[in-house]
């Protein structure tokens, strides 16, 4: 997994009035309202806008995103082995949303046609949109290809489930693939990627090529090279050396073991990160996400270490997962168990 700690050589800051007044928003894909500047990183290759409508909870997600996006794009290049192109970001409600179940959107997969970036604000939850931003992300650095068929959408969805920590599990879609039958993804390409079964049967599959030792830096490019009628199948020939012939009677036997089913994107446990994720109950990923917005936004304002230091205890003392921590020496298992995702990504 990658390093989630934000590392700046000097305080960020957001920029001043006039400086927003001077910066034109480019025209984003659906959003029509006003776009209000927040700030551009330290490397100047990500811009972030927000919905003033939204207020102090969509400003701070927007902050928060804004001090996390240097981390992102350096992940998502070392993950594709390029280095990608400026982007601009805005945050809104998309789709009327404020919990990050909106979704994300742009127009293109290339840092040309899809440099514009519309991603859904999660109130008290920063870490969802960075996520939402790097599933985005991913798609620019796919170069034209894979955009729109479902391997392009499984491989995007993973690179936003490892660079941001899992943050968006309850838009997992390998479930509704068994649910459906669990139909061959893998020898066929479906040329959509708003068809939940075949971007689940993707998302299973490179789970399951993880676990057998092939990380998502090795499967991103080869992705890429294979274009929009790779298969899954040839992507397996292509990091394993075996015939693609092997693939899809390996992956169902695979699948037909596990012994708790797919009830996840990750069923494999392909990333120890994920893995790890998948043994914390709801309520610690609620405390883990605001403790890292809070300290996102410490550091974003050049807070000093001692402020950030006394708010996560603060924080710790007074959420219900933070008092059963404090409470027990050790960790009970029965408080590790992630409750069933409560809702799935529409198509």
């Amino acid at each position: 997994m990658q390093d989630t700690s934000l590392k700046t050589h000097h305080p960020l800051k957001t920029m001043p009035a006039a400086a927003r007044r001077r910066h034109q928003a480019p025209r984003w894909p659906s959003y029509r309202g006003t776009s209000q500047l927040v700030g551009t990183s330290p490397t100047g290759r990500v811009t972030v806008y927000v919905d003033p409508t939204l207020g102090d909870p969509g400003m701070q997600n927007a902050r928060d995103l804004l001090a996390d996006a240097d981390r992102v794009v350096a992940a998502n290049d070392s993950l594709f082995g390029t280095i990608g192109g400026p982007v601009s970001i805005i945050v809104f409600a998309l789709g009327g949303a404020t919990d990050g179940t909106g979704g994300a959107d742009h127009m293109g997969c290339d840092y040309t046609t899809g440099a514009a970036i519309e991603v859904c604000a999660s109130f008290d939850n920063s870490p969802r949109v960075s996520a939402l931003f790097e599933a985005e992300l991913s798609e620019c650095s796919m170069g034209g290809n894979l955009c729109g068929a479902s391997t392009g959408e499984a491989l995007s969805r993973w690179c936003a489930a490892e660079i941001g920590n899992n943050a968006l599990a309850d838009f997992a879609t390998a479930p509704t693939w068994v649910d459906g039958g669990m139909q061959d993804y893998v020898n066929q390409t479906d040329p959509t990627d708003r068809n939940a079964e075949s971007t689940g049967c993707g998302m299973a599959f490179l789970s399951w090529l993880m676990s057998q030792g092939q990380p998502l830096n090795v499967i991103a490019p080869a992705m890429v090279s294979l274009g929009d009628n790779g298969t899954l199948a040839q992507l397996y020939a292509s990091v394993t050396g075996d015939d693609a012939a092997n693939a899809w009677p390996n992956f169902i036997a695979a699948v037909q073991g596990l012994p708790g089913g797919v009830t996840s994107d990750d069923p494999f446990g392909g990333t120890p990160g994920a893995a790890q994720m998948a043994h914390l109950d709801a309520a610690t990923i609620d405390l883990a996400s605001k403790m890292l917005s809070s300290i996102l936004a410490d550091l974003a304002a050049g807070r000093p270490a001692q402020h950030t230091v006394a708010t996560v205890r603060a924080m710790m003392k007074a959420h219900p997962a933070g008092k059963r921590l404090n409470a027990a020496a050790v960790c009970s298992t029965k408080s590790h168990r992630l409750a069933p995702p409560h809702k799935a990504l529409a198509a």
